[in-house]
């Protein structure tokens, strides 16, 4: 059962299709860790661009996947892009949401044996 992700959003859009969940999963599970990693690199070398595309291109799947916390810190990460904020400001908030990302990600691969 779903603890740190819901797909109520997604079987809302898809009229229930089995294969665009599972390619929304997917795309979760392919592509959002990479993102998350130039994510920090980002934030580690205070090139703020970088951060907020990134930053900007996880945040719809973060809703599609009602992970509602860290799309809020997603958007606490791009505010800070534009702002152009000290680093010492944004990581707690990118640690938080690397783990509820971490936690998704565990859980998804094992509701659908990724």
């Amino acid at each position: 059962m779903a603890i740190h992700y819901n797909l109520a959003k997604v079987y809302a859009i898809s009229d229930d299709d089995k294969d665009f969940v599972l390619q929304i999963v997917n795309l979760f599970v392919d592509e959002v860790p990479n993102d998350i990693k130039e994510m920090k690199e980002g934030i580690k070398e205070k090139d703020y661009a970088r951060t907020y595309s990134f930053a900007h291109k996880t945040k719809p799947t973060l809703d599609l996947l009602g992970m509602d916390a860290a799309k809020e810190e997603i958007l606490q990460i791009e505010q800070w892009t534009k702002d152009q904020g000290k680093k010492k400001e944004i990581k707690e908030v990118y640690k938080s949401l690397k783990n509820r990302i971490d936690l998704a990600l565990e859980e998804v691969k094992k509701d659908f044996n990724l």
